[in-house]
């Protein structure tokens, strides 16, 4: 068992969180149920996953929860160009949460590779 809140990744990934909260309140009402719901399941999704993997009994638990988080944050980012290619964020907001998101899978991947070699 891990303490998720001294995880880098979970740290990071919480600030994603925030950033997409923050992000999507501007968006359209129309968008309520549509993009703004799912970027913001998506975010929660990615530390959600890497606290309930930090908590299981083995490393072979831990990584199958990074793998689900992983998923989530390329659905995230997926969520986030569509949001630009329809004009409702624009590059420079962004840029800066794709970037960590990009960051928190890289760091996804080395830690499901240290989790390996335990």
């Amino acid at each position: 068992m891990h303490r998720f809140e001294d995880l880098k990744i979970w740290q990071k990934a919480m600030d994603i969180t925030e950033d997409c909260y923050r992000v999507t309140e501007n968006f359209p009402k129309k968008e309520t149920y549509g993009l703004t719901s799912q970027i913001r399941r998506c975010a929660v999704s990615i530390p959600s996953n890497i606290a309930e993997g930090a908590g299981r009994n083995t490393n072979g638990e831990f990584r199958q929860f990074l793998g689900i988080a992983n998923g989530s944050s390329f659905e995230l980012l997926t969520q986030l160009y569509l949001s630009k290619r329809l004009n409702l964020i624009n590059e420079e907001k962004v840029r800066p949460i794709v970037q960590e998101v990009i960051e928190v899978a890289k760091m996804n991947y080395s830690l499901q590779k240290s989790l390996n070699k335990s």
